[in-house]
């Protein structure tokens, strides 16, 4: 009784820490605001033992912050330089500073030279982005503690004493390795794939009042397992120190991620009267086919397939170290689904679906082979067996992926991004200067620094006018609460300080999920250093509102005025790339499945979802929901997601395309080339459109995918065959791109959707 009391005990702790892991991938922000709450903490402790005065700590602590959370760089030994040359940039901004306190004029111009300086200086990576945020801010904190020459001396050992605290919490207390990060990273993309997979569950069983429900948490956790698959891509190569090890993980995590995705798809087409469109999983608001639920008419087979995927879901949910006969004996069933023979009696639909979770298994089987290495293989059923020799073959083909030399970007002068940012944001700040005296002749750098963060990591006006907004809300909304919270310490100086800690770790916590609610916790802790500094009043936090305003508008004029870059202009751009990715990945893709030579699929993939990523952000200003251009709001949504479709399809047709070279199982069909150049030709049309490109002819969508390789007198395709699936991706990459092309208003010839053959009607 006692062991099922501890187990269930067990059981329910890891249910729960797995919902953290999923909800903060890589426990990034978590470490963020821990490492960055230690270092500030062992700042106090250090400079109280020295006895120093309530200004000194204050500055200390925002010194530590900074020195914290301004390195970026993922090598530890990368971090260890940066920190290092950090500390003479931060004491040379404080003695500028102090040198120029009683020169208002020099210190202003200088104040916007260093501002000029620090975003130029973005264009020599992570390094030069820290250095000049590491100056930017530690002027900053001497301005806000009113540094003097005189105290100079005192202010070196408070920023010493900072950065050595930073580098003994960052390198000994809460350290941050690639490996650690990676490790963390697979953990959450398993937590998240069981999320997915419960969803299937429900999904199943879900009535019509239920159903859009559980389609919105399907879209959801799909979403955020291919967040989850692109952040571990963006870790491998410092994650991984073998090439090959970083192919393999690549690879795995890839096939569990179209496994999972497949199978969602499946079971909506099982449920449905009709089939449905993979867009559905990509769209808000995507109209359902049916609401009836079809497969609760299939009797036994409804029961097996909820039984099935719950063993699905224990698969994936179990901890590394599991072992037991019960998990291979439902392995092994699973992977059965993967032979026709034993297939459960069903429509077409519904076996689709088992076979979904026959090849959702070998996924989770793969993902499970590359995490935790070697496993037991004496309760190996043959279709188990099967399934291991095929990842061992592939394991002897697959080499780590070859570095994709980034493009370097050949623009100079002023046309050259960081040249562009940083002349818009010196005029912003100097236009913030002269208006922040106007305010006030004391807290005048509130202004300017609101104008500096609105450019932190934004690239259009339409950007710098969401992210402005967001700012204005979150210190509105802060200001309450710093009223509320100076009240509440009142004198009570290490009170405040444990608040303050506080604000610390919830603004370096929610900083990737709300700009809004970061600036609220920043503006929080502003109250209470007030408090601190004995300089508190409810005009000061006035003031902070009003100087936060026109820093906002400061920098949204200068990004119109100053080499502005609209946000069409931008999203055309990134819009581009990523059809040119998606053409890179297809026609490889396709050119491979008909018997062309192997090449690198997965990091063509990688390279497109990166460059939709990008379109993603650079398309919020205009899907945000006080944007007043609703028609171009839908249209860009509707656009991203049928990227997002035609993205899922191509990852797909890549994966099962690096099977051709060694499985005994996937052949090559040479019919497959002529519908890839098709799709081919209406993307470069596409493209040159999008380019303002002159371009001859028009996108076709006539006759459907499999109707041209029936024209061929091959012989009939059986569902379930690879050439059956490859068509299935292929028929709805054909379908996106002309649903791209209508969207772009670009020509179209022929009609869309036809289905002029047995097979391409039952494409799913």
């Amino acid at each position: 009784m006692c062991g099922s009391v501890k187990a269930a005990i067990r059981r329910t702790g890891r249910g729960t820490w797995d919902r953290f892991a999923a909800s903060d991938p890589g426990l990034l922000r978590l470490m963020a605001g821990l490492r960055t709450v230690a270092a500030i903490v062992l700042t106090l402790v250090t400079l109280a033992l020295l006895h120093t005065g309530v200004t000194l700590m204050v500055a200390g602590a925002m010194a530590a912050m900074v020195a914290t959370f301004a390195i970026r760089e993922k090598e530890v030994r990368g971090q260890a330089i940066t920190l290092a040359l950090g500390l003479p940039i931060a004491l040379a901004a404080m003695t500028l500073a102090a040198l120029l306190h009683t020169s208002i004029i020099a210190g202003d111009v200088f104040f916007v030279a260093l501002i000029f300086g620090a975003v130029y200086a973005r264009r020599f990576g992570d390094r030069g982005m820290a250095l000049g945020l590491i100056g930017f801010q530690v002027y900053f904190v001497s301005l806000f503690v009113h540094a003097t020459v005189p105290t100079l001396p005192e202010l070196y050992l408070t920023l010493a004493v900072a950065f050595v605290c930073s580098a003994v919490v960052r390198f000994a207390v809460v350290p941050e390795t690639p490996e650690g990060t990676l490790r963390r990273l697979r953990e959450a993309f398993r937590a998240r794939l069981a999320q997915l997979v419960a969803t299937h569950v429900e999904l199943v069983d879900a009535g019509p009042k239920q159903l859009d429900g559980v389609l919105d948490d399907l879209r959801r956790h799909t979403a955020r397992l291919h967040e989850a698959a692109l952040m571990i891509q963006g870790r491998l190569e410092e994650g991984t120190r073998d090439a090959a090890v970083a192919g393999l993980l690549q690879r795995r995590v890839a096939d569990a991620e179209i496994a999972a995705e497949r199978l969602g798809v499946m079971l909506l087409n099982a449920r449905s009267a009709e089939r449905t469109d993979t867009l559905t999983l990509h769209l808000p608001d995507a109209p359902v086919p049916a609401m009836m639920n079809r497969v609760q008419a299939e009797g036994d087979a409804v029961g097996t397939l909820r039984r099935d995927l719950e063993a699905l879901h224990l698969l994936v949910a179990r901890a590394p170290g599991d072992r037991g006969t019960g998990l291979a004996h439902v392995r092994n069933r699973l992977l059965g689904y993967r032979d026709e023979d034993n297939l459960p009696p069903g429509t077409p639909a519904v076996q689709d679906a088992f076979r979904g979770l026959g090849e959702a298994a070998r996924a989770v089987l793969g993902l499970r082979l590359a995490l935790d290495g070697p496993q037991d293989e004496s309760d190996d059923s043959p279709a188990t067996t099967r399934s291991r020799e095929e990842f061992d073959a592939e394991d002897l083909a697959i080499v780590g992926a070859e570095e994709s030399a980034d493009s370097e970007d050949d623009r100079t002068g002023l046309q050259r991004p960081t040249t562009r940012a940083a002349c818009q944001v010196a005029v912003g700040s100097a236009l913030a200067i002269v208006g922040g005296e106007f305010l006030s002749t004391q807290r005048w750098y509130w202004a300017v620094l609101t104008c500096w963060v609105v450019f932190l990591n934004t690239a259009s006006t339409g950007e710098i006018l969401v992210k402005g907004y967001r700012r204005l809300l979150g210190t509105v909304l802060g200001v309450v609460a710093g009223v509320a919270l100076a009240g509440l310490v009142g004198n009570h100086t290490w009170s405040a300080f444990f608040l303050v800690l506080l604000c610390v770790f919830g603004m370096f916590f929610t900083a990737p999920l709300s700009y809004a609610l970061m600036s609220f916790f920043v503006t929080a802790m502003l109250g209470l250093l007030y408090t601190l500094l004995n300089t508190y009043s409810l005009a000061t936090l006035v003031l902070r509102i009003e100087e936060t305003a026109l820093g906002a508008a400061c920098g949204i004029i200068a990004a119109v005025v100053v080499l502005p870059v609209h946000t069409d202009r931008r999203t055309d751009e990134h819009l581009g790339t990523v059809l040119v990715r998606l053409r890179e990945v297809v026609s490889a893709a396709v050119e491979q499945l008909s018997g062309g030579p192997a090449v690198d699929l997965l990091s063509r993939a990688r390279d497109l979802d990166t460059a939709l990523d990008d379109l993603r952000g650079s398309t919020q200003p205009l899907m945000h929901p006080i944007t007043p251009l609703r028609g171009r709001r839908q249209t860009a949504r509707y656009l991203v997601a049928l990227l997002d479709t035609c993205a899922y399809h191509a990852r797909s047709l890549a994966a099962t395309a690096e099977l051709v070279p060694f499985s005994k199982t996937v052949a090559a069909d040479p019919r497959l080339e002529r519908a890839g150049l098709r799709i081919a030709c209406n993307i470069d049309l596409i493209v040159a459109r999008v380019a303002d490109e002159p371009a001859e002819g028009e996108v076709e969508s006539g006759a459907s995918i499999a109707s041209m390789l029936d024209a061929d007198d091959s012989p009939a395709l059986r569902s379930g065959t690879v050439t059956f699936r490859v068509l299935r991706h292929l028929q709805r990459l054909d379908e996106g791109v002309v649903g791209i092309a209508r969207s772009l208003d670009v020509p179209v010839t022929g009609r869309s959707g036809s289905r002029n053959s047995p097979v391409a009607a039952e494409i799913p």
